[in-house]
């Protein structure tokens, strides 16, 4: 009897070993050596907009939205109405045409969220905004769907020189993601 509980005591310790081995190989690839911050329910947000209205940067001071960096930016593509094309060098030349200009911005941590700005430009201000969120997540989804809600209300009627908005609806990321979309419509608009 001592030799089959001492079998049982080996095959359980072998068992044992076998499941540790199994389990760090499977968890070691989910840790990251960068923290990467959240923006959500749990985080403490409250769901409001750290900028109203009339707290926007339309003066040119050139705000920005914070505490995500932008570790998390993967690509930014544009595309204007046809009336109104890019200038020739791609930079802001803080004159813009008047016209309707597309900008899809890609964000996250691997840039798997993006959203669609629609951004209206009439006189050097914006006259209407359009954001269509493409979220990977239910949070992302209810973010995008906040900032979408919130952003006409902050911009609309606002010079696009200059503009850059803080944290619009608690959704940090979204809001870099459209400060840099603001970015590549102010090029494209250039004169």
């Amino acid at each position: 009897m001592t030799g089959d509980v001492a079998g049982r005591g080996r095959r359980s310790v072998a068992l044992a070993a076998v499941g540790l081995v199994a389990a760090t190989s499977l968890l070691g690839g989910c840790g990251s050596s960068e923290a990467i911050p959240m923006n959500d329910e749990y985080a403490g947000n409250s769901g409001e907009s750290s900028a109203s209205p009339d707290a926007s940067a339309s003066s040119g001071s050139g705000n920005t939205a914070g505490a995500a960096g932008s570790s998390g930016w993967s690509s930014l593509s544009g595309q204007s109405s046809p009336s109104a094309s890019a200038s020739a060098d791609g930079k802001d030349s803080g004159d813009y045409r008047d016209g309707t200009y597309d900008v899809t911005s890609t964000y996250g941590p691997v840039s798997e969220d993006s959203i669609d700005v629609k951004v209206t430009v009439k006189d050097q201000s914006i006259t209407d905004i359009k954001v269509t969120g493409h979220p990977f997540t239910p949070v992302s989804k209810k973010h995008q769907d906040a900032f979408a809600k919130a952003i006409p209300g902050v911009v609309v009627g606002k010079q696009l020189k200059g503009l850059s908005v803080d944290t619009v609806a608690g959704a940090s990321w979204t809001t870099e993601a459209f400060n840099k979309a603001l970015e590549t419509a102010r090029e494209q608009a250039s004169q």
